[in-house]
């Protein structure tokens, strides 16, 4: 799969299909195989773009500071370098806070949002019930990125039948650069547009896992409520990896979702 040089930057995506665009933003420390279970659903349909946001994957990871606004700079330099002029936009965690910028900065190319687990500023809700991020900062400092991998991984993918998802999450997640992994938090905790939600315009579908411990499900509200016209999806039995621990009814909803508006 290509790569493109964005500003010296070396960014890599996956690209599949034909037709309307669609593309998939991913979450915190993963990559474009975070939808995997997708693409081929959905590039039977449409264009799907995929790609490793800076600092992830097989994108670089460079130096300095790093910002959800730069990230979606990043994405839409990589469509105008595809000659892409509107898109659906699908995000999961991470992905949606870029999402949600790009709709902000750039409101005519985004045809449609589809929010995933995620929120217009990190809420860690009650204690117990989520994983804040200042507690995943001492742990990278005093453990290190592997074992806390391994600890948000078993937050991810909690079900006993779970194991592989686990594994697999726990070994994306320590594969990641540390400083950038700890640069990433720090853009996550700075992130804040709960005061813009209501000029998103395009119609926006937000998906939030029953059983999500990462983000609470008021931060999902919140989004559903003040982005004007926008619908919540309630999953039940999943948690924050709704794409990938019920990825056939997730499938349904977005598929549904984008083609009514297309």
């Amino acid at each position: 799969m290509p790569k493109i040089a964005l500003n010296g930057l070396q960014v890599y995506f996956e690209e599949q299909g034909f037709g309307d665009v669609i593309l998939f933003l991913h979450g915190l420390g993963s990559c474009s195989q975070d939808w995997l279970l997708q693409m081929p659903v959905f590039s039977a349909k449409f264009h799907v773009i995929a790609p490793d946001m800076r600092g992830h994957g097989r994108t670089d990871k460079p130096h300095g500071r790093i910002s959800i606004a730069q990230l979606a700079s990043d994405v839409v330099g990589l469509l105008d370098t595809l000659n892409v002029t509107q898109t659906h936009v699908v995000g999961l965690s991470l992905g949606g806070c870029v999402a949600q910028q790009m709709a902000l900065d750039d409101p005519e190319r985004i045809r449609s949002l589809a929010l995933v687990n995620t929120f217009a500023r990190f809420d860690p809700g009650k204690p117990g019930n989520a994983i804040p991020l200042a507690f995943r900062m001492a742990v990278l400092g005093l453990v290190g990125l592997p074992t806390q991998a391994r600890f948000v991984a078993a937050r991810l993918f909690p079900k006993p039948g779970q194991e592989p998802l686990r594994k697999m999450a726990a070994e994306r997640i320590a594969a990641n650069d540390p400083a950038t992994y700890r640069r990433l938090l720090f853009a996550i905790r700075a992130f804040d547009v709960t005061n813009r939600l209501s000029e998103i315009i395009c119609p926006t579908l937000v998906i939030a896992g029953d059983r999500d411990t990462t983000v609470p499900l008021r931060a999902k509200r919140l989004l559903a409520v003040s982005i004007p016209d926008a619908r919540l999806e309630i999953v039940a039995g999943s948690g924050h990896a709704t794409p990938i621990d019920q990825p056939e009814m997730f499938n349904r909803l977005v598929l549904n979702f984008v083609e009514s508006v297309s």
